[in-house]
């Protein structure tokens, strides 16, 4: 594997192209505004690949050289192609990693490697937000603030949120309606390592503040393949038939 991590950024590109406020704060769409913090921070190759391009961006080619995989989607999971989510749920299994952000909660993908519903409750109202940062341990956190850290305007996202136990719950989230929310949670799967981050609401300068982008750093260099699984159920013969077995001092064959 080379040093370098080779991160493909997915974006749905539906809101960057037919909301104004969003075409303000991202003109060049917020697949690419992540693309180039995520080329910024050193040893990482991003590229881009969003909803309208052939296989939605994402062939067999682009996955073989895809060692992690973030995702933002919203008003067109159902868009997605079943054969793409095939593909990249097996890939995820065979060692990729895969970022989930906002309400790619409700991605195709996400729910099949989560095997929920993956619901929630929101509000659109501008609200602070307050991290808090309840593994500070964790390498996802490396270089936040110690307990917590603050987004002025975000959609509130507010449980129960429809995942399975977390792995690891890394940050929980404070709105200032009163909601809680568990915004940064990682799982396993197969091979693969899953992060869900919860923060970037399209309407919202979210991506360009530093110390999401520093969540979302760590979280593709911590998603970073550190294996792979064998793909298939090969037929094989007992091990004691294929070679002798020392057993107290003697031997069996």
């Amino acid at each position: 594997m080379s040093n370098t991590l080779r991160v493909t950024v997915w974006g749905e590109n539906v809101h960057d192209n037919n909301n104004a406020t969003v075409k303000a704060i991202y003109p060049q769409g917020m697949h690419s505004c992540i693309a180039a913090f995520l080329n910024q921070a050193g040893g990482i190759k991003a590229r881009t690949a969003v909803l309208q391009d052939h296989e939605h961006g994402l062939t067999d080619e682009v996955l073989d050289n895809t060692d992690v995989l973030t995702w933002w989607g919203h008003c067109a999971h159902g868009q997605v192609s079943d054969a793409v989510v095939d593909r990249i749920q097996r890939r995820v299994l065979a060692g990729m990693g895969l970022i989930v952000l906002h309400s790619g909660h409700h991605s195709k993908i996400f729910k099949r490697l989560m095997g929920h519903n993956c619901d929630l409750t929101w509000r659109e109202a501008g609200e602070k937000e307050r991290l808090w940062v309840v593994n500070p341990a964790h390498p996802i956190c490396a270089g936040l603030p110690a307990t917590n850290f603050e987004i002025e305007h975000e959609e509130m996202y507010g449980e129960p949120f429809g995942i399975p136990n977390p792995d690891e719950l890394v940050f929980v989230s404070w709105f200032q309606g009163g909601e809680v929310f568990r915004s940064g949670a990682t799982w396993r799967r197969g091979a693969g390592k899953v992060f869900y981050f919860r923060p970037g609401h399209e309407t919202y300068p979210t991506y360009h503040q530093p110390l999401v982008q520093q969540v979302i750093i760590n979280g593709v260099r911590w998603a970073r393949p550190d294996g792979a699984f064998a793909w298939g159920c090969p037929n094989i013969k007992p091990e004691m038939a294929r070679e002798k077995v020392t057993v107290w001092g003697g031997s069996v064959h």
